[in-house]
């Protein structure tokens, strides 16, 4: 499989990937400031209206759909289906909603490259020498102002169908988020829908110059692009197709989204796509003002104040102006590709002038690198971070018994004065499916590793459609490869199939241990809404156990917020139960303690010497609710 940040590995390579940006950008941690787009609510209701903490549900939009269950290996549009907006209706909205979703983000809105012909409604084709599957990669967009023409019924209406869908998610009570890629574009970017007076990406561009500051992309000056070449790859897996030779022209070539500056990029780099110039020169130096020291306190009107003092980029504008387009038109906030690929200025300067405009925007960002968090939160003013590179990964480890529950909180307590902004998930379009092989083997495994995620934090939490049914992601899609659902492909998601059941979207095809899971699922997301799960801060609780096994496989915490107290703990053995003892913070002391569970049913109790004594069985957990 060829390994880039498009087919969802984060590698090695992508990890130490950062490009020109963080050569320069290691800036030391600031102080945390709020400015959250969730708030710590002292009343956790407004207006006598329950306050959820954030709950993204991330779906795919052209697989979430897709009734075709044909799976041929690089298979067209006719053969394996494509879903549409349209199939995002009312009934399937109100599952949704169901988990406890504040946040829909549709993954792979944006018009990028694809294979698939729609000359007929003016688009011109895409080369499959330069696109990454059949049906292409939502991370190489090739039109910022419209949407991809696979997902509308009519794509000469595309456009309207989309703005249909972000009302019907509005009805639904549930907010739009989508992709914004701002460290590449499409190797073949070209709007034919942008506003009167918009120029493409590159159109103005110095190209006989390496680097200009407003130059939109950087150039190999002198050498013409030659397609990458490997004998373990071919497009669309060695299918004739008319512009399958070899060869894309593209004179001089430009530098490759991740940064290689070689006129014929290895196969392994995102060849797709052409990095965006945001100022940055060659040798790393920055061609932009730097914000004053401090500024990491100051609020978002002070940043987007320092920017309008100062002349930009033009890539700058032309990110600020699209995000502005799709505000507009009615998206409530943005997820940002592999952002610290991009200097921490620029987003100071896009997401002030977002929240000047929407000061309840959703901002999501991709970073993986831990000594950068604190920088995109404060100087940054993005609102979440995945938090993978710590607590998503010792969760695995822990899922796949190969790490311990001390892992985890460690990993926890290294961020806890910006976990709020630390979002949660076990699955995206980018790791693994719990239930793969290659993973955890059995979605049930997701269960306690979701009880942790969901409630150790005030973070948002994330899921992945088709997660709730136990989707495996087994399926030989062409480009993309089992254990992950591919992105490039046209495919149907058997198990998502099974619960969408013809469109019905009742679950009607499912088993009973997929019925189950969901269930617990739903059950699991209804407590988004808790105070203590809203707002708590976390507590330390002693396990008290003679088994060693048990001490690494058992993971307890509490979490408390005004009167409201929880205590939650799971046991991460696959197979065992286990008999612990959870000391409860020296402070709780109360002999008079009811622990009731909300999540499982097991048997409420009475506190003793402030203790709960408890057997859990394998994959289980306990949410007790004390009350006095």
């Amino acid at each position: 499989m060829i390994n880039n940040k498009s087919n969802g590995a984060l590698s090695q390579f992508k990890r130490s990937m950062i490009g020109l940006i963080c050569a320069t950008a290691l800036i030391s941690c600031s102080e945390p400031s709020d400015h959250s787009a969730s708030k710590d609510a002292t009343d956790i209701s407004t207006n006598g209206v329950k306050i959820s903490k954030p709950v993204v549900y991330q779906v795919f939009t052209r697989l979430f759909g897709n009734k075709e269950t044909a799976n041929v290996p690089w298979g067209t549009v006719e053969q394996n289906g494509v879903g549409k907006f349209a199939d995002f209706t009312p009934k399937a909205l109100q599952e949704i909603k169901a988990l406890g979703t504040t946040h829909i983000w549709y993954t792979g809105v944006l018009h990028h490259a694809l294979v698939t012909d729609h000359s007929k409604f003016g688009i011109a084709a895409d080369d499959p020498d330069v696109v990454k599957g059949r049906a292409g990669s939502p991370y190489a967009v090739k039109d910022y102002y419209n949407v991809n023409p696979d997902l509308a019924i009519d794509p000469s209406q595309r456009l309207a169908e989309f703005d249909a869908l972000i009302a019907r998610t509005h009805q639904a009570g549930m907010k739009v988020v989508i992709d914004i890629v701002p460290n590449h574009v499409a190797r073949n970017y070209q709007s034919a829908s942008a506003p009167k007076g918009v120029a493409d990406f590159g159109a103005n561009d110095d190209t006989s110059k390496a680097y200009a500051r407003d130059n939109n992309f950087y150039y190999v000056v002198g050498e013409d692009f030659q397609v990458p070449k490997s004998d373990d790859y071919q497009p669309l897996g060695g299918q004739a197709h008319p512009q399958s030779d070899g060869q894309f022209a593209e004179s001089p070539a430009k530098w490759t989204g991740n940064g290689s500056r070689a006129a014929q990029p290895d196969i392994n780099d995102w060849y797709e796509t052409v990095k965006v110039n945001y100022g940055v020169k060659p040798d790393g130096s920055y061609d932009f003002p730097q914000l004053p020291a401090g500024f990491e306190k100051k609020p978002i009107a002070e940043h987007y104040a320092f920017w309008q003092q100062h002349d930009l980029p033009d890539s700058w504008y032309k990110f600020r102006d699209i995000t502005h387009y799709w505000l507009k038109r009615g998206v409530d906030g943005f997820r940002y590709d592999m952002a610290e690929m991009v200097p921490v200025e620029f987003w100071s300067f896009l997401n002030s002038s977002i929240k000047m405009k929407n000061p309840d925007a959703f901002l999501l960002a991709e970073v993986y690198n831990p000594a950068l968090y604190r920088d995109y939160i404060h100087k940054g003013k993005m609102d979440y971070l995945y938090d993978k590179v710590g607590f998503y990964d010792s969760l695995k480890a822990l899922m796949q018994q190969t790490g311990s529950a001390e892992d985890v909180l460690a990993q926890q307590h290294k961020v806890q004065d910006i976990a709020k902004h630390m979002l949660h998930f076990l699955e995206n379009h980018d790791e693994q499916r719990l239930a793969s092989d290659e993973f955890a083997g059995d979605a049930r495994m997701g269960k306690p590793a979701m009880v942790v995620s969901h409630l150790i934090s005030k973070s948002p939490t994330m899921l992945y459609f088709g997660q709730t049914v136990g989707e495996d992601g087994s399926e030989d899609a062409g480009f993309g490869k089992p254990s992950r659902t591919s992105i490039f492909d046209y495919i149907g998601v058997p198990a998502h199939q099974a619960w969408m059941n013809n469109g019905k979207f009742d679950g009607g095809q499912l088993s009973e241990q997929q019925r189950d899971l969901r269930a617990y699922y739903v059950k699991l997301m209804s407590l988004s809404t808790l105070p203590a799960v809203v707002a708590g801060d976390l507590y330390s609780i002693v396990v008290d156990t003679q088994n060693a096994i048990a001490q690494q496989r058992i993971m307890a915490f509490a979490r408390a917020f005004s009167n409201q107290k929880l205590v939650v703990v799971s046991n991460f053995d696959a197979t065992e139960p286990h008999t612990i003892t959870l000391h409860l913070p020296t402070d709780w002391q109360n002999t008079h303690y009811l622990a009731k569970d909300l999540l499982e049913r097991y048997a409420s109790m009475r506190v003793q010497d402030n203790q709960i004594k408890i057997t859990l069985a394998p994959r289980a957990s306990a949410v007790y609710l004390l009350e006095e």
